[in-house]
């Protein structure tokens, strides 16, 4: 009777660890703008593919066009028995907790939002620790003593990259100036680099020598703006030191890229967990990015400014203010 147990205990273990092998079935939702953004979305599409090069592993994925698509196209990857799903931005979160009730077997993660829910993994960044940084690198580049900050939809979320940009910068110079536009309202706002040139340009005629966007595909608009006047941009989410070699002094890295391959891997060995993740500088989820492409802009001064603030921020001796839970930015 003993042998049979075991015998039927060891055909239970490995028939639900075959269900879970066959269960993993990836899929990836894009926000507006499209997953070739150079910015937020090709991160996590960038994350998707270092998956499934390392694992052989393919996923399904869309690219929505209009706000409609989001639940349809979240509903129709549960239907088909895709998970995990990511849903990418925190205009999916509706969406998502509508789809994630009717599913409630089915693994999701959205990323940029909390959708409080049994089978969602909401991920989070601290994208003010990241700015500030950049905010460092920023005003001691800068020649005039006035930077720029250009955001894409004007929401909390973009307020958390320019009220640390802001403090980044007045750690350096407190009487430094920090101009500031949002792009718009409404999604369009992640997709619209003439508007993102536009206000750029207003920007450096006001004398701002130094411009960070936080603004997706408007922020392409940003930096070739920056680049045109011989000025400098700073990129964001992905590495975007390459799109104007020479002219973007930094990028505020935040890797969306890792969560994505992070969420897709431990769905797959069954070590996936509901709940929240926030990432910042102590887990590496955000960074400034140092490469060839800018290493000849930032000197050993503002190098080592900027990896002792990184250090302090970690151990707690600088405390960056976040926006998203408090919208009185101090700086």
């Amino acid at each position: 009777m003993k042998q049979f147990l075991a015998g039927l205990l060891a055909a239970t273990l490995l028939s639900a660890s075959s269900a879970s092998a066959a269960d993993f079935a990836p899929a990836l939702l894009y926000d507006l703008g499209g997953k070739f953004d150079k910015s937020f979305n090709e991160a996590a599409y960038n994350g998707a593919e270092k998956y499934k090069a390392d694992s052989g592993t393919e996923y399904r994925e869309f690219e929505i066009t209009n706000d409609a698509q989001r639940e349809q196209a979240l509903r129709r990857f549960a239907r088909d028995g895709a998970s995990p799903i990511i849903s990418v931005g925190f205009s999916q979160a509706a969406a998502l907790e509508a789809v994630a009730k009717e599913y409630p077997d089915t693994q999701f993660a959205i990323i940029d939002a909390v959708v409080d829910a049994p089978n969602v993994q909401s991920i989070l960044f601290k994208e003010e620790e990241g700015s500030y940084l950049v905010g460092i690198l920023a005003a001691m580049k800068s020649e005039t003593g006035t930077v720029g900050f250009v955001g894409g939809m004007d929401i909390p979320l973009i307020s958390k990259f320019a009220c640390g940009y802001a403090g980044g910068v007045k750690s350096v110079k407190a009487d430094a100036k920090v101009l500031e536009n949002m792009t718009g309202t409404t999604g369009a706002a992640w997709n619209d680099p003439v508007r993102g040139g536009e206000l750029t340009k207003s920007q450096m005629d006001q004398g701002a020598d130094v411009v960070f966007h936080a603004a997706g595909g408007t922020g392409i608009g940003v930096l070739q703006a920056a680049a045109d006047a011989g000025k400098y941009g700073i990129g964001v989410d992905s590495n975007q030191n390459m799109l104007f070699p020479g002219h973007v002094l930094t990028s505020m890295v935040k890797r969306v890229d890792t969560a994505v391959y992070t969420t897709f891997e431990d769905a797959a060995k069954g070590e996936w967990k509901p709940g929240i993740v926030t990432l910042g500088l102590e887990s590496d989820g955000v960074a400034y990015a140092l490469d060839e492409h800018n290493a000849d802009l930032i000197t050993e001064e503002m190098k080592a400014a900027v990896d002792q603030a990184r250090q302090d921020i970690i151990d707690g001796k600088i405390e960056v203010h976040d926006y998203s839970t408090d919208s009185s930015c101090p700086y």
